[in-house]
């Protein structure tokens, strides 16, 4: 098999938390939010990993870490035999073209005073890579691409006349425009309407395979990892619990949270007789991780051994592997 396009290992992002001017005084010893906590996969060309699980985490700190829009605390984040962590802003620079973001709201990551047109057009200017004429009708074609015609028209509006279909089809386009070789789509259509859903992935899915595209996707909802995922990483509390190819994973699953996962999508067809694995409680504080597995407070199967020791990733089958003491298989 071909060497992987992204190398991720042992990668952490802690947040430290304010203390109070009492806490402060008294010395009282630094707390932090352990947002992502030593996580490691590979994506390879051509390749879509979901990244999946509750709000809260970790999966848009991890997406954003890796392209270093946030600083990582610990770990590689090794992308085409380079390690990122180890350049400063100008040596990646080169990389910015290469690696792009699909951000979760299209709102508010399109500046409302520029023109949908200039918006898809200034990353070609910004890296040198075409002049303004040019960029222009780069730009134009990359509308009708993504399916905003007549593309003269919606180049000269704002992201405010656009509906939110529309505008994350804007933002997928600014991110393609550069041509690169992965990205990450955080949450890229959980703000899109259902009826508009399967169209952006659709979409997704097109410039996958004109460009051999490798994709982080990240998402809550498993059943839309399913659809445009090849392998999936479920995470939970800053870890990743269970990964594997998404079909292994979706019918075998291993872990007792990824289980739960998929017995929450809503089913048109009711399975009564299917009995539903329950978890109660909340996800706790990412300052304060319980000892032991992670998710031992809600876990129905949770056990002594479960309550004292942190679960490593192993193999169950071939690709398949899970962080947990008593695996469903």
């Amino acid at each position: 098999m071909s060497e992987p396009l992204l190398k991720v290992r042992e990668l952490k992002k802690y947040f430290p938390v304010k203390r109070s001017l009492l806490e402060a005084f008294r010395k009282k010893e630094e707390r932090y939010v352990r947002a992502v906590d030593g996580i490691s996969f590979d994506i390879r060309k051509g390749e879509t990993l979901a990244l999946i699980g509750e709000s809260g985490c970790g999966k848009t700190t991890a997406g954003r870490t890796i392209l270093r829009l946030i600083e990582p605390t610990e770990g590689e984040i090794i992308f085409d035999g380079t390690d990122v962590t180890q350049l400063s802003q100008d040596e990646l620079r080169p990389f910015r073209k290469r690696m792009q973001i699909i951000f979760q709201d299209p709102y508010s990551s399109l500046s409302p005073r520029m023109r949908i047109g200039d918006a898809i057009a200034h990353p070609l200017l910004v890296h040198g890579l075409a002049e303004k004429d040019e960029a222009k009708e780069i730009a134009l074609k990359m509308l009708r691409r993504v399916g905003l015609t007549p593309e003269d028209e919606f180049y000269d509006r704002y992201p405010h006349h656009l509906s939110g279909g529309q505008r994350q089809r804007v933002v997928i386009a600014r991110a393609m425009v550069l041509k690169p070789e992965f990205i990450v789509a955080d949450e890229a259509v959980s703000m899109i309407d259902v009826s508009m859903r399967a169209s952006i992935l659709e979409l997704l899915e097109s410039f996958k395979e004109e460009y051999n595209l490798s994709q982080l996707f990240i998402t809550h909802d498993i059943a839309v990892g399913k659809l445009i995922a090849d392998r999936i990483a479920v995470m939970y509390l800053g870890k990743i619990v269970e990964m594997g190819p998404i079909r292994e994973v979706l019918r075998n699953p291993a872990h007792p949270y990824t289980m739960a996962l998929i017995q929450a999508v809503p089913s048109i067809v009711r399975r009564k007789k299917e009995k539903k694995l329950r978890i109660t409680g909340e996800v706790p504080n990412a300052a304060e991780i319980p000892p032991g597995c992670r998710f031992h407070p809600r876990c129905p199967f949770a056990d002594e051994l479960c309550r004292g020791d942190e679960p490593e990733l192993v193999e169950v089958s071939h690709g398949h592997f899970v962080a947990c003491h008593h695996p469903l298989h």
